[in-house]
């Protein structure tokens, strides 16, 4: 399912906790979930409803101002089908209990080494882990295009690789930028002390 960013928003403030769709078929299930930026959605329950069955609350607590703009907009899908509401909430980030953690054995940081090892050996363009962990503890909260740049790359190409380091538990998104994760922070260190 595709989520506008002002919805997303609303689902991590807990100002949304359904939407609706047109669908033949709902594409996802109770219990499924999907990563998004915001972290990982998780769907309670798809429920086909008629018009007639869509309330005012509903309406706003899809971050529509009326029941009359959420038909109104469900009117417009190019889509077939029938209308759908799928109540869900934002649920808890296996990365962040990842990230969390600081408190790693040698063992662990070295696995962590031989991880980011891997990664840069199947890069095209060679190495490049260490050198944007080493920007994002240099410049926590900077702009993902101001980094990018810093490096000499675009923005998107430079934003896929943090999402790979904080799939590793290494990195945390800001509002604005990154930040090493406790976890990244230990991994610096010790990466610091095997050139001392």
């Amino acid at each position: 399912m595709l989520f506008r960013r002002e919805v997303l928003e609303g689902i991590a403030g807990g100002r949304i906790d359904r939407v609706f769709r047109v669908w033949g078929k709902p594409p996802v299930r109770s219990g499924s979930t999907q990563r998004t930026w915001a972290g990982i959605i998780v769907i309670d329950s798809v429920t086909a409803v008629s018009p007639e069955e869509i309330t005012e609350e509903d309406a706003l607590r899809s971050g529509f101002d009326d029941r009359a703009a959420l038909l109104t907009a469900l009117s417009k899908s190019t889509k077939e089908g029938g209308y759908h509401r799928v109540m869900l909430h934002l649920g808890p980030d296996p990365r962040a209990e990842l990230a969390a953690n600081a408190d790693l054995t040698d063992q662990e940081l070295a696995d962590l080494k031989t991880s980011l090892d891997a990664v840069d050996t199947r890069s095209r363009r060679g190495p490049w882990t260490r050198e944007v962990l080493r920007l994002i503890e240099e410049h926590p909260g900077l702009r993902a295009l101001d980094l990018a740049e810093r490096l000499g790359r675009d923005k998107l190409p430079f934003k896929a690789d943090v999402r790979r380091l904080k799939a590793l538990g290494l990195t945390e998104s800001l509002e604005t930028g990154y930040r090493l994760s406790p976890r990244g922070e230990a991994l610096m260190a010790y990466l610091r002390s095997l050139t001392e």
